[in-house]
């Protein structure tokens, strides 16, 4: 799916093809001859020759068309100046919907035929952020149209073609009815970040591959700020913690790489499409723009684009101009976070009504590195009115501090570094989180910070579970799908270091979701917020995972209703997945009616968000006979190529089968998939779980004669996930009081 390739989709039962390209990274060679850089930048004038019947689009709008006989010859408008991975082309059957931008820019949605009603929301959406980023960047947007395509077979979530942006179906289309929260908030970001790259990338470029983060960070960080502006009842920024964590997880590993990364050959450039890229170089600009001030921020990137539009610029340039418009010394301040791996952790105690400092390079194996970052200090003090702000530029510091309830530093979550509280200030904080005096981005620090720091051997699992245990009352989004994501780590780290307590650990588990689950039930109410919407899916499924049988039991009972009718309102989109996995739950060589119900699902429905909840759903059986079924499923025709990692979420009692699956079908998985950037996702997604030194021997002698450059940073960071996960095991196995720990959290109500 790179360079000019075919896509095919069906129309009224028939197959169809269409034309398609994606040149990013370094695939407009393949189809014409052309200094292949983001630097070499030129106009060009596109003409086609396709069939009669068929839309023919490109980057300008068409000027002329001449036919003759079956042929018509399209002639497009001579494009702006701009680099070659941004040309593009689709030739297809197509049907639209169309709007205009206060300022005349012509804006069309493309989907199939027969999908044109799914893609209203998205045009909403590219109308009103288009009018955004004309105001916030002052400069208007370049060209006479903005033409959003949805494209079967995509292998990116989308890509940012100078006014031809395509997108996986997934990322476009949203339909009223059968789509879930979690998707349309996924449409409105993932349209924000590309129309984003218009200003950011296509007009301003990086200069070379190694500031790639310049646009796939500023655009991460932007369609944030577009989406709250668009819906300030979503508290999005509260989710761009997500991002952070993201970031901060990848670049906990030694295998991480700076965000400015030197990419020496065309073969590395996939493999930085990252956390680090993206999410990291979010985070930071996040954490620049609260030291620097809203207004001053917006005020320098908008002299960086008119100073840099129609041409190229490196991060120093974008520094440069931050610098001139703040006075502050940004170079200096940023360069330690772009120039260098890793982030630290900050260490933090009170003696004598000071409060001492120090930070130390943070990695999640707990080994000591030898970074050291300026760090923009927030921290507060029993209230969010006593605040202090500054530098943190040596190793150590001291302040004065007042007493009180509690003290939380990284106030918000806008820095990008981990803090370790001593015993005493941990204590304080649980408290403070008991009681509610946290906001919802300091109650997901801490704990995610918790959970980090216990990973890494510098705290206790005792101490993580009894933090967790102090969000009984959460009702936060946000908080609540960290704390979810993090019990199915800790519940697998528990089984492979102590299964005896493992029922009791679960038990822990579904008392805490219990309570906000019931609160919200199973069928959507009237008026309630989107965030409510999304929560609901994430707590049954988290319930189902963890064996609760009245969960399970109400999940089987309302899929057997959708499967009468698929229009029942007994199974709305956003519990569609949890319902899915509960099936899968129950699923077993000997009683497979559930298995074999999804797949009819899956074969009969024609909307790719459906699919790719099926196909997440599958491989969570505990059976792993219908696990090995679920991954020969995925390798079929049925399975568009792009879709297939979506199958890789397998259960921890599938894990063996897995990665024998994976030896067995390396040679195929190779062939079908080793010239994009999905190869990665197979081996991280099975190879990484693991948890003991023996296995991270097996992964490595198997790779040692079949690896690629396009994998060789995945299958280093995956290696050391196993050594992280096997340490962490071992530390586990020494603690004394773990079993009367858990047995104490799992009884209290």
């Amino acid at each position: 799916m790179k360079g000019f390739y075919r896509s095919v989709c069906e129309i009224n039962g028939e197959k169809k093809n269409m034309a398609v390209t994606q040149f990013e990274p370094a695939d407009a060679r393949r189809c014409f001859p052309c200094w292949d850089e983001p630097a070499a930048k030129a106009t060009f004038k596109m003409t086609l020759d396709v069939p009669a019947e068929l839309v023919a689009l490109s980057n300008m709008p068409v000027v002329e068309e001449k036919q003759i006989g079956d042929l018509k010859t399209v002639y497009f408008e001579e494009s702006p100046i701009m680099s070659t991975y941004l040309v593009a082309v689709v030739v297809g059957l197509f049907d639209y919907l169309e709007s205009r931008t206060s300022d005349g820019v012509r804006v069309r949605v493309y989907s199939q035929l027969g999908k044109t009603n799914q893609g209203k929301f998205a045009l909403d959406v590219a109308v009103r952020t288009l009018e955004l980023y004309r105001k916030y960047f002052a400069v208007p947007y370049s060209l006479p149209k903005l033409d959003m395509i949805a494209i079967p077979d995509f292998a990116a979530g989308a890509m940012e073609n100078y006014g031809l942006v395509t997108y996986r179906e997934t990322a476009l289309l949203f339909d009223e009815q059968h789509s879930a929260a979690v998707n349309k908030q996924r449409v409105a970001t993932v349209v924000a970040h590309e129309l984003a790259h218009q200003w950011f990338g296509n007009l301003v470029t990086m200069e070379w591959w190694t500031h790639l983060w310049l646009n796939e960070g500023f655009a991460t960080w932007v369609s944030y700020l577009a989406a709250d502006t668009l819906f300030p009842e979503w508290k999005i920024w509260t989710q761009f913690v997500d991002e952070s964590t993201d970031g901060l997880r990848l670049d906990g590993l030694a295998e991480s790489h700076p965000i400015e990364v030197e990419i020496n050959h065309v073969s590395e450039i996939d493999e930085i499409f990252d956390a680090i890229s993206y999410r990291k170089g979010a985070s930071i600009i996040q954490m620049l723009q609260s030291y620097l001030g809203a207004e001053c921020f917006q005020r320098a990137l908008a002299s960086y684009i008119k100073k840099y539009a129609c041409s190229n610029a490196k991060t120093e340039d974008l520094w440069a101009v931050l610098e001139e418009e703040s006075g502050e010394p940004v170079k200096k301040l940023m360069d330690s976070w772009t120039k260098q791996k890793g982030y630290p952790v900050v260490s933090v105690k009170i003696k004598d009504n000071q409060m001492e400092l120090e930070q130390s390079h943070f990695l999640s194996s707990g080994s000591p590195g030898d970074g050291q970052w300026i760090v923009p200090i927030t921290s507060c003090s029993g209230s969010y009115d006593a605040r202090q702000n500054f530098l943190l530029q040596t190793k150590s510091e001291t302040r004065d501090v007042k007493e009180s309830d509690w003290i939380k530093l990284n106030v918000d979550q806008t820095g990008f570094y981990r803090v370790k509280y001593d015993e005493n200030l941990s204590a304080k904080l649980r408290h403070a989180i008991e009681g509610n005096k946290l906001s919802e981005t300091d109650r997901f620090g801490v704990l995610d910070d918790s959970y980090a720091l216990c990973m890494a051997g510098q705290q206790q699992l005792t101490s993580l579970l009894t933090l967790m245990g102090a969000f009984r009352e959460e009702f936060d989004y946000t908080v609540l799908s960290n704390l979810i994501n993090i019990s199915y780590k800790v519940a697998r780290i528990i089984y492979d270091a102590a299964p005896e307590v493992i029922d009791n650990v679960n038990q822990f588990f579904i008392s805490l979701f219990q309570h906000p689950a019931e609160k919200l039930g199973w069928e959507p109410r009237q008026g309630e917020s989107h965030l409510n919407a999304m929560l609901r899916g994430e707590l049954l499924m988290a319930l189902a995972m963890f064996g609760h049988d009245s969960t399970l039991n109400e999940a089987i009972r309302r899929f057997d209703a959708f499967l009468a009718d698929r229009n029942s309102l007994l199974l709305p989109p956003d519990v569609r997945k949890a319902a899915y996995v509960a099936v899968m739950r129950k699923v077993s060589k000997s009683n497979r009616s559930g298995f074999e119900a999804l797949l009819r699902v899956y074969k009969e429905t024609d909307l790719s968000q459906e699919k790719t909840r099926i196909l997440g759903s599958l491989a969570s059986c505990p059976d792993p006979d219908i696990v090995i079924e679920v991954l020969n499923f995925i390798l079929t025709p049925e399975v568009r190529s792009q879709d297939a990692i979506f199958g890789l979420a397998i259960s921890r009692e599938g894990c063996e089968t897995g990665w024998k699956w994976l030896k067995d079908n390396w040679d195929h998985i190779l062939k079908v998939w080793g010239s994009g950037n999905l190869l990665p996702r197979f081996v991280s997604a099975i190879v990484s779980p693991f948890a003991s030194n023996e296995r991270a021997k097996e992964v490595e002698e198997f790779f040692a004669t079949r690896t690629k450059p396009t994998i060789a940073r995945t299958l280093k960071q995956s290696l050391e996930r196993i050594h992280i996960n096997a340490r962490w095991v071992q530390a586990v196995q020494k603690e004394e009081h773990l079993a009367q720990v858990v047995q104490e959290l799992s009884h209290k109500k």
